[in-house]
């Protein structure tokens, strides 16, 4: 059963929706006056017109588009950004360009995409150590290049 969101949308473009039936991702649409242009290496805050409130619980994972970063160089600078279930404020989209050429973003074009995710709170328990594992502290590049 989905789970339900309130959603205000200021913008006239379709509301977040999942493409495929397999999607995980919603994708959102830039809600813009008039186009952006990014230079290369150049970030800004990119509006969407979309408010929600989700339950508490569950946050919104605010990721990038494949094809926008492999075509074009565009992706999302804090990736995945997240909304948290009591912000309230508009859905703005970090965007960064990595190409070598100006990118322009248009008015409805698919920017992001966005996760609905459960998530569960932490209550830390201080203790004098951990248990052991075989892995133990391996960390970065421990399982070797193959």
């Amino acid at each position: 059963m989905p789970v339900q969101i309130q959603i205000i949308s200021h913008s006239p473009h379709p509301l977040p929706a999942y493409q495929t039936g397999g999607s995980a991702g919603m994708d959102l649409r830039a809600w813009l006056a008039e186009p952006v242009s990014l230079q290369p290496m150049e970030r800004k805050l990119v509006a969407t017109g979309l408010y929600i409130a989700l339950p508490e619980g569950y946050e919104a994972q605010i990721r990038p588009r494949s094809g926008l970063a492999i075509k074009r160089g565009l992706t999302l600078i804090n990736t995945p950004g997240t909304i948290d279930s009591d912000y309230r404020g508009e859905i703005m989209v970090a965007m960064i360009n990595l190409s070598n050429e100006v990118q322009v973003i248009n008015d409805g074009e698919r920017i992001a995409q966005m996760v609905v995710s459960k998530y569960e709170t932490a209550a830390w328990e201080q203790v004098d150590e951990l248990d052991a594992t075989v892995r133990g502290s391996g960390g970065f590049g421990h399982s070797g290049l193959s």
